[in-house]
This record gives C-alpha cells, sequence and structure tokens, in this order.
C-alpha cells in the first residue's frame, strides 16, 4: 500500500547531533538514517570535514514520518534552526508500504 509522507532532511554540526535525535524520538519518529558530510558551501561560504579535529564535521539526518510527527519534529527544532544556522528541509514523498512510516 503506498502514501504520502513528510521527509525531513537536517544539515547539522556533529556536536548538535545527539539533541536532533533526541528530539526526533520525543517528537514520536520512528527512524531516522544519519549521513557523513564532506563539505559543501554556504552562507558562512565553504566547509569541508576536518577529520583531524572534528571541529567543521556535519551529519546529514534524514528520515521520513507522518505530518504530524514532522510537525512535532521541527516545532521542538525551532530555537536551534538560527542559532545553530542549522539547514532544515520538508518535503512530500509518496511512499510504498505506508505502515512502516
Amino acid at each position: 500500500m503506498s502514501g504520502t509522507r513528510d521527509k525531513i532532511e537536517i544539515l547539522v554540526d556533529q556536536p548538535l547531533v545527539r539533541r536532533v535525535t533526541e528530539a526526533a524520538d520525543k517528537a514520536g519518529v520512528s527512524g531516522y538514517t544519519l549521513l557523513p558530510t564532506l563539505g559543501g558551501k554556504g552562507h558562512g561560504g565553504r566547509w569541508s570535514d576536518d577529520q583531524l579535529t572534528g571541529a567543521a564535521s556535519k551529519v546529514m539526518f534524514w528520515t521520513v514520518t507522518s505530518r504530524d510527527k514532522a510537525d512535532a519534529l521541527i516545532a521542538a527544532l525551532s530555537p536551534l534552526l538560527d542559532s545553530y544556522s542549522l539547514l532544515l528541509t520538508r518535503s512530500q514523498v509518496d511512499v510504498v508500504r505506508e505502515a512502516r512510516f
């Protein structure tokens, strides 16, 4: 059975990953994936993963969930968006086996 769900992607500094995953757990998000990143470019210019110190390490948090759980996660993270320059995107996706989400 297929259906529509919300996909949330968050580019987050490594030290904040725990806060994001805790917020996801509290919002009832049943699963997520953390992906390593190599580098990129944004408002602050270019950045790359510094494997020596980890100072500039970033992680991509990725989940597909229901609209209600996505709303709760975004609400919990809203105070962090500006203060930590998180990049958060939300989109609708069609999923197969919608009961898993």
